[in-house]
């Protein structure tokens, strides 16, 4: 388990025995009970939404003032051992909304899709490519992911089968957190991004790749992605992950005035992926192509409406080299190399694979995402 040190103090929904499900702050092995400490009313509801609802200002406040009971040792009669506990989906998703950033693995995906092709489409670097997801299968970490079933087509067959997928796979992402909502037909600058993000989850947006290669010609993923989709428990606020800031990288071509800011950044986190167990890939997230500011002001420029536990995410997290690629389907190149895992050769996931997702930025952790896959409905 991750430890939180002192300074990140992630916000999660917790439920203690027969209590009612509330507000707690992660510090080390330990859960902080907010509710008692008076902070805000807030603490006391089942979900973050009312919380983030309040915005940047009192954001920030909480957290200075939660910042100073810690150091001071005036949480020490609220704690509650993390293992007696039972984390929950820490708020209620309104809208899901998962883009494509990493170069890499766009790339990476285009010359495994279309071998005869450019592997980026013209828009790629043109717009952060996104498409909206199923806000009601975000799943609490620990849920189990049942097989789906659906349509798929091998390369060689006339016609598509019906069945479960063969072909199941992971995708490592982070995913931002909306707080403070805008206006329909209103648009939110890429310099507003910090005043409607509260912070961070891990997310892993489970993929049948079998169904989404058959189905995603020519309006993109449908039943191979909408099945389930993993987040972390605690939200990490982006107030804790300023040191981990680091400019973002170069455009070309220039990208449209509404994309353009003043000072674009990235995090410095790192992931890691085990499977079963096993370290299998460490995805960087600082190389990614698109900033979350950029994906915001996309997503709201044509004045759709931005909500109170929206949840956006970056597309899967890859790097350059092998061991780096945020998805099995890249790790294996499609199948045909085969990486080991436990000392049996591995491609896509298999009934009773567990897979784990940690992260950290510096001292800062992120936590963990978690998903055990069980066997399709029959």
């Amino acid at each position: 388990m991750s430890v939180f040190g002192p300074d990140n103090l992630p916000l999660g929904v917790f439920r203690h025995g027969d209590e009612e499900p509330r507000i707690g702050a992660a510090l080390g092995d330990q859960v902080i009970d907010l509710t008692p400490l008076g902070l805000s009313d807030t603490f006391a509801e089942p979900t973050l939404n009312a919380f983030l609802a309040l915005g940047r200002p009192a954001w920030t406040s909480l957290r200075a003032q939660l910042l100073d009971l810690v150091q001071t040792g005036a949480v020490e009669p609220h704690l509650i051992p993390q293992s007696a506990v039972t984390m929950l989906l820490p708020f209620e998703v309104a809208d899901y909304v998962d883009f494509y950033a990493s170069e890499h693995h766009a790339t990476n995906v285009g010359r495994l899709f279309r071998p005869d092709a450019e592997p980026l489409l013209p828009n790629w670097k043109h717009l952060p490519v996104g498409y909206h997801g199923r806000a009601g299968t975000v799943v609490a970490s620990g849920t189990d992911i049942v097989r789906p079933s659906g349509q798929r087509k091998a390369p060689d067959a006339a016609a598509p089968t019906y069945g479960p997928s063969l072909r199941l796979d992971i995708e490592v992402e982070l995913g931002y957190v909306v707080g403070t909502p805008s206006a329909l037909g209103s648009r939110i600058s890429v310099d507003d991004f910090k005043e409607h993000v509260y912070g961070v989850v891990l997310l892993n947006d489970w993929s049948a790749r079998d169904i989404q290669a058959w189905e995603y010609v020519p309006l993109g993923p449908f039943l191979g992605k909408s099945f389930a989709t993993s987040i972390s428990p605690w939200v990490v606020s982006l107030d804790a992950l300023e040191s981990a800031e680091v400019a973002l990288g170069t455009q070309e071509p220039a990208v449209l005035p509404y994309l353009a800011g003043k000072q674009l950044t990235n995090l410095d986190i790192t992931f890691e992926v085990y499977w079963n167990g096993e370290l299998v890939s460490r995805p960087p997230y600082r190389e990614m192509y698109w900033s979350p500011a950029q994906m915001l002001a996309h997503l709201s420029v044509n004045g759709a409406e931005v909500r109170t536990g929206d949840l956006f995410a970056s597309g899967t997290v890859s790097g350059e080299a092998k061991d780096q690629r945020g998805s099995f389907l890249e790790l294996c190149w499609g199948g045909r190399e085969p990486i080991t895992v436990k000392g049996e050769q591995r491609t896509f996931l298999e009934d009773g694979d567990e897979v784990t997702i940690t992260a950290h930025a510096g001292t800062i952790a992120l936590g963990e995402v978690t998903g055990r896959i069980t066997p399709a409905v029959s």
